[in-house]
């Protein structure tokens, strides 16, 4: 089942009319795929590149998705580049505790253009990540930053808590998924 995301009400895109997501979780692994519709000419997307981990992707055209086992406060950071760089985090609390979550190997990574829609596939291999049990329930919040060419940025959710785009806030973790 496609999701949508929400643009946040304080930015302005011209260039993704829609922003989806769809999740599977499957035993030991989370796949996710994201479609953004629209002019996607005036879109920025980084160019493919090796894979690799890389900070700051949010800085221009990324998907994220944040996981928390339930119950609980911990929760994981995962962004994914259209160039096909990525990063985890795992933090203790709301943005504390911060680490980079090195226990998991690189996440697969595939991106398609068809000149009407952007899709990016994750495949997540999270079996070895202690910070995420298998036997718990998850919630998930997912989330997109879109560049324009113009410069401009839009942020993604499936929920947006009041004030400023902030993908971490509890509001956010708008999606649970029960146990594979």
């Amino acid at each position: 089942m496609r999701l949508a995301l929400k643009r946040h009400p304080d930015s302005q895109c011209e260039a993704a009319r829609r922003v989806e997501a769809e999740v599977v979780r499957r035993a030991g692994n989370l796949l996710l795929h994201y479609f953004v519709t629209g002019k996607m000419n005036d879109l920025l997307l980084p160019a493919a590149t090796a894979s690799g981990r890389a900070d700051e992707l949010w800085r221009h055209t990324c998907f994220e998705a944040f996981v928390r086992p339930l119950p609980g406060f911990a929760y994981c950071e995962f962004n994914f580049a259209p160039s096909t760089q990525w990063a985890a985090y795992q933090f203790s609390g709301y943005r504390s505790g911060m680490r980079i979550a090195d226990e998991m190997g690189p996440p697969r990574i595939d991106g398609r253009w068809n000149g009407a829609c952007y899709e990016l596939q994750v495949t997540l291999t999270l079996d070895r990540l202690p910070a995420l049990p298998a036997e718990a329930a998850w919630q998930l919040a997912l989330s997109a930053v879109i560049e324009e060419r113009s410069g401009r940025k839009s942020y993604w959710a499936l929920a947006h808590p009041p004030g400023i785009p902030d993908f971490h806030q509890q509001d956010c973790f708008a999606l649970e998924v029960p146990p594979a």
